[in-house]
């Protein structure tokens, strides 16, 4: 069963995505392949100062294991970024490595049901934006935001009521609505970080700056 305001494990608001999950079933049937859950610290939602929004579950990662960024190439970048920056550490246990515990942080995705070819249509992200509202608005001590990419970035501004073309996407650039900070960022995926479109130096930067508006 699905918590408050996020998305029924069989969700079929988006056809084409709920029809990729039952494939998805049927190939891996030990995967996760539902939408994606708001990943929290321990301390819940009303701890949240700094949420990261992704774009969508991969296939092999965040799909197959149910937790935002975690079981890819991405994930390993974001958890060692969040880890120099003390935004999370790992527990005293190997499964840690993979999943460590945040600290005043949430991560969630613009879309929560993994895309074909990771490519989400307008009219899914246009749907699932619902929850991203919603999980913004369960965060009441909700500071800065950092998105990834400029799908994320772009359903972000429209979920806290604005327009992306008086908050245009760029790397490192930041942009004030109301009493929030919102700070854009090139998605970690690999191909980014192979092409070296993202360095391991521009996506700490993001943090720093991140951590220090938060300071």
């Amino acid at each position: 069963m699905a918590r408050p305001n996020e998305p029924d494990p069989d969700c079929s608001l988006c056809p084409r995505l709920h029809d990729f999950a039952l494939k998805n079933r049927d190939r891996f049937p030990d995967w996760h392949n539902a939408p994606v859950e708001t990943w929290y610290p321990p301390e819940g939602s009303s701890a949240v100062e700094l949420l990261i929004v992704g774009l969508a579950p991969g296939l092999r990662g965040a799909n197959r294991t149910g937790v935002p960024f975690v079981g890819d190439d991405s994930g390993a970048l974001l958890h060692e970024t969040l880890a120099r920056h003390g935004l999370a550490e790992n527990d005293a246990t190997p499964a840690s490595a993979d999943q460590p515990r945040l600290k005043g942080i949430a991560i969630t995705n613009a879309v929560r049901c993994v895309p074909p070819e990771n490519k989400p249509v307008g009219a899914e992200i246009n749907t699932c934006r619902r929850f991203l509202t919603a999980a913004i608005e369960a965060m009441p001590r909700l500071k800065v935001i950092i998105t990834l990419g400029r799908i994320s970035h772009d359903s972000t501004i429209r979920a806290l009521g604005g327009k992306p073309a008086h908050h245009p996407f760029s790397h490192g650039a930041k942009t004030a609505m109301g009493n929030m900070c919102i700070i854009s960022s090139y998605h970690c995926s690999r191909y980014n970080t192979n092409t070296g479109r993202l360095t391991v130096e521009m996506f700490d930067a993001v943090f720093e700056s991140a951590v220090r508006w938060l300071d």
